[in-house]
């Protein structure tokens, strides 16, 4: 029978495995409700919701236009809900 080493960085990575498993799915979901808060910002002058920095966040337009597109297809939309966006 083969004999298994177990060196201590191993065993570390396995306890910051254990220890960050429950908290993984809480993350992400933290994450992805950030970017949509993060979308709303950029694209509220096109939803009637005045943006005072909409000079800044219209230069990330280009940028975020697959993170749009991302966003509608995972909350069902087929086609982009705005009219001034043409992701698809």
């Amino acid at each position: 029978m083969k004999k298994r080493k177990f060196s201590f960085k191993k065993w570390l990575e396995f306890y910051d495995e254990v220890i960050s498993l429950e908290h993984k799915a809480a993350v992400k979901r933290e994450i992805r409700d950030e970017d949509d808060l993060f979308l709303l910002l950029c694209f509220s002058e096109m939803l009637g919701i005045p943006n005072p920095v909409s000079y800044y966040t219209l230069e990330l337009y280009p940028v975020i236009v697959e993170r749009f597109h991302e966003w509608h297809k995972r909350m069902g939309m087929e086609r982009s809900p705005l009219e001034g966006i043409r992701c698809c």
